[in-house]
């Protein structure tokens, strides 16, 4: 057992033990992730097993981590996508869930093809939509996979503008498309086109209206709306008539609704039965998780599951019945535990636990704190301080959250105990553009990159250097994709106030990061890049763009710099890593590279973390000295 108050590497990033448990709709099964040759694979086991039970592997994958699955509605057989070497081009795969010959069939077995949603439709067991860019590469057509063969049936066409489409029990086709003016359409689809049920303005929704779901009574879509208010609230659109109805709301706090395919951290928002399609619960999210239960069942239900663990509820499944649960239970100094829960006997008992070597009194406490920012903002911010040290004069690294649609929260995250533990202090600033505070506080970032968004940054440092805490001239600013831009930012625009600086899959060049969107996101852009930077074929904008871009500022760094990139990249195009590190390198700046040819976007698999975080953990002791070190 880890025991120093340095956390191993190996130990924090290492390959989790068991997560994401699901339990079969039949209730007599569990599937999990869980090691195999160092890669998470899908395993399976039953439920009425004792914990240390007969469990069969049903993948073997040795290449790449499979990250999520789901079971089929008929409990046989179980679905993940996967892509290659971080591509994104995502395949549709389905294992046999009794393991007997299993192998992995690819459904999809298309070149540079992605699988962008999957969805099961309770009476047809056998049978999986998929939408997915095969027909063009600008276009996402809804199909018809049989789980069985692999058979490809076309479903319906995208007419040329991008759409969400969302499947209605009784066979209808509904999707969310995004109009001429660039507003969201919640529109049913009709002989080849779409004819528009409800409208919600593009600005106030720049991921679109999310979550998106049918009710099983095929009479209207649930979603996320913040429509005359400025908190996201959970509404029912009619598709008859396109009127909105509440069906909950938190009086402080947003429908949770964080990115999860940006981050497995945050569990879904509703919590649905995956069978019936019965809403529920639902989560928000402020300084803490609030769950709301929206039936009486699962009210009770609920209660008896918070008795389990003093944790906040995470990833969780039930069967058909909704009488059996399997629960994982978190926070922030915990990476989880996952329960069995059967409402029929009260019964409840541990199945797994994510990482059972830690030990937890060496994790750090994550504390929420808010700031007012100069220009009179609350910025909610999260401070995490090395155990059993005095919080005075600390080596202090801004972790900047990427997105910028996206925000952090009081949560377990490896990377912030594993800076907390080698002696350093830890500020990250939910700035304005971030999501979860509601949509003023959102599109306050309009035309704020480099500016606004980044005195957020400076201000909640600043506050945590009057504080004592933080050591003026040893911090290092670091994060991933927008936060590896912002660390950038931080470089060029301010480099007298850090003292080292970490761009992880940052983009150098706004308009750049615009013109290599993947074909099919392109018409997406209107409400999220093209809003909030601007667009690259104006020419006045995109003076602006790039003004705001490190790139026009690279002859200001003079800090140390560690560029981190997957080669395999197709959100930020490695050329722009390359280029910072050619003209850092030019200026005489010192400047670390650590290129992965077998990652994307995110790293992936265990050993890519492993010496990312051995790489960062040298360069800041090298630039801000480390009171601990591995």
């Amino acid at each position: 057992m880890t025991t120093s108050s340095t956390l191993a590497i190996s130990t924090l990033f290492g390959t989790p033990e068991f997560l994401k448990a699901q339990i079969s709709p039949d209730g007599r099964n569990v599937a999990y992730l869980a090691p195999w040759t160092e890669r998470l694979n899908i395993w399976v086991r039953p439920l009425g097993m004792e914990q240390n039970g007969e469990t069969i592997r049903l993948t073997a994958d040795a290449t790449r981590n499979i990250d999520g699955f789901c079971w089929t509605m008929d409990s046989g057989s179980i679905l993940f996508v996967q892509d290659t070497d971080g591509d994104e081009n995502w395949h549709l795969w389905r294992t046999s869930a009794s393991g007997e010959g299993s192998r992995c069939i690819d459904l999809t077995p298309y070149d540079r093809v992605r699988v962008v949603s999957l969805e099961l439709v309770l009476d047809r067991p056998n049978v999986a939509l998929v939408q997915m860019n095969y027909r063009r590469s600008d276009l996402i057509d809804l199909y018809e996979v049989d789980i069985s063969t692999g058979a490809l049936t076309m479903i319906a066409e995208s007419p040329g503008r991008f759409v969400h489409w969302i499947v209605v029990p009784g066979n209808t086709l509904h999707g969310f498309v995004i109009n001429a003016g660039g507003d969201h359409e919640l529109a049913r689809y009709e002989d080849g086109g779409f004819a528009p049920v409800a409208v919600f303005k593009g600005r106030d929704y720049p991921l679109g209206p999310l979550p998106a779901r049918a009710t099983p009574d095929g009479k209207s879509v649930i979603i996320g709306s913040n429509t005359g208010t400025d908190r996201t609230r959970l509404a029912r659109i009619d598709l008859g008539t396109g009127a909105e109805t509440e069906i909950d709301s938190h009086p402080h706090y947003s429908l949770d609704t964080p990115r999860p395919e940006a981050d497995p951290r945050y569990p879904s928002s509703l919590i649905m039965n995956p069978v019936t399609g019965e809403l529920l619960g639902v989560r928000y999210l402020g300084e803490q998780q609030v769950i709301k239960a929206l039936t009486p069942l699962f009210a009770a239900i609920l209660a008896e599951i918070r008795l389990l663990s003093d944790g906040d509820i995470g990833h969780l499944s039930c069967d058909a019945s909704g009488m059996r649960w399997v629960v994982e239970f978190t926070n922030d100094r915990h990476p989880g535990t996952t329960w069995m829960y059967d409402h029929t006997t009260g019964e409840g008992r541990i199945l797994g636990e994510r990482y059972p070597d830690i030990d937890y009194s060496a994790l750090a406490e994550v504390r929420p704190v808010t700031l007012r920012s100069r220009d009179g903002l609350d910025l909610h911010c999260h401070v995490t301080l090395p155990v059993d040290v005095e919080a005075c004069g600390l080596p202090t690294v801004v972790l900047v959250h990427g997105g910028p649609w996206y925000r952090d929260a009081c949560v377990y995250d490896p990377e912030v105990q594993f800076l907390a533990s080698r002696g350093y202090a830890v500020l990250q600033v939910n700035f304005r553009g971030s999501t979860g505070y509601g949509k003023a506080f959102m599109q306050a970032a309009i035309g704020e990159f480099a500016g606004r968004m980044h005195d957020d940054l400076i201000d909640g440092l600043d506050w945590l250097i009057a504080e004592g805490v933080a050591d003026p001239k040893r911090v290092a600013i670091y994060g991933c994709s927008y936060g590896g831009y912002a660390a950038l930012v931080g470089a060029s625009f301010t480099p007298d106030r850090f003292a080292a600086a970490i761009d992880y899959s940052g983009m150098a060049d706004l308009r750049a990061l615009v013109e290599d969107a993947v074909p099919f996101v392109r018409p997406t852009l209107v409400n999220n890049y093209l809003a909030y930077m601007g667009d690259p074929t104006d020419p006045e904008q995109n003076r602006d763009m790039f003004a705001r871009s490190p790139m026009s500022r690279i002859d200001h760094i003079r800090s140390p710099l560690l560029v981190i990139h997957g080669a395999n990249d197709v959100r930020v195009a490695k050329a722009q890593a390359d280029a910072v590190v050619e003209a850092a390198r030019r200026n005489g700046v010192e400047v670390d590279y650590l290129l992965n040819e077998r990652e994307g976007h995110w790293f992936i698999n265990q050993d890519s973390n492993i010496e990312l975080y051995r790489t960062i953990e040298k360069f800041l002791a090298r630039h801000l000295g480390a009171p601990h070190a591995e």
